[in-house]
């Protein structure tokens, strides 16, 4: 803080001797030669003979930066490695507190990582499943076997590449269509003995009546 012009024995700062240092420092050369930031963005003008102002252009490596223009790398959020881990040892259970068998998962689908295991797998294809929109496809890139902490795509789950054939599809059509004729068979036993209990009720209610009625 520039103290040249206070008077200590008032307290206050003295308006002439204000005016005089500013005077001072606008005249003093030494003041003049130090460097002011320069803030100004606008594009330099080419200084040449020319009467006319030529623009600089601005030539760049990178005419188009993805990292920048791309909005939906902005929004993304970054990934654990192996956030999947997390997920073992987890398993869901019913209303009488016991363990539901997972799934049996199928033959293309191989885990990758470190101590990857079926259980960790099928948490993650079933997260991607609820989390993404993109297409499952796995772990396409073949050096992530080689470096899974290097070359491993966290928007994947843990697994292979795999292709899901016409074969696939008939078989889970089949076990669709099994469940299905189940479930159709054990809907059907529920309302016939749900009949018959109401034909046992209404025959008990007639003897009932029957036997309560007074004879003439």
């Amino acid at each position: 803080v520039d103290l040249s012009s206070f008077d200590f024995r008032t307290g206050k700062m003295m308006p002439s001797k204000l005016q005089k240092n500013k005077q001072r420092l606008r005249n003093d050369p030494l003041n003049q030669n130090k460097g002011k930031p320069d803030l100004n963005t606008t594009l330099p003008i080419r200084q040449t003979a020319s009467i006319f102002k030529q623009p600089v252009t601005k030539v760049t490596n990178h005419p188009s930066n993805k990292v920048k223009s791309d909005p939906q790398r902005m929004n993304e959020q970054p990934r654990q490695l192996f956030w999947e881990k997390r997920l073992q040892g987890l398993s869901a259970s019913d209303v009488t507190e016991q363990i539901i068998k997972t799934m049996e998962l199928p033959k293309g689908l191989q885990g990758v990582g470190p101590g990857s295991n079926d259980e960790t797998l099928l948490s993650a294809v079933a997260s991607a499943l609820h989390t993404s929109s993109a297409p499952i496809t796995g772990q396409v890139s073949a050096a992530v076997e080689k470096n899974p902490a290097v070359w491993l795509n966290t928007s994947q789950p843990l697994c292979k590449a795999f292709i899901v054939t016409d074969e696939d599809i008939r078989k889970q059509e089949e076990r669709v269509q099994q469940v299905r004729k189940k479930l159709e068979e054990a809907l059907m036993a529920d309302i016939l003995s749900r009949a018959a209990d109401t034909e046992e009720m209404d025959v008990e209610m007639d003897s009932e009546r029957s036997t309560t009625e007074p004879q003439p």
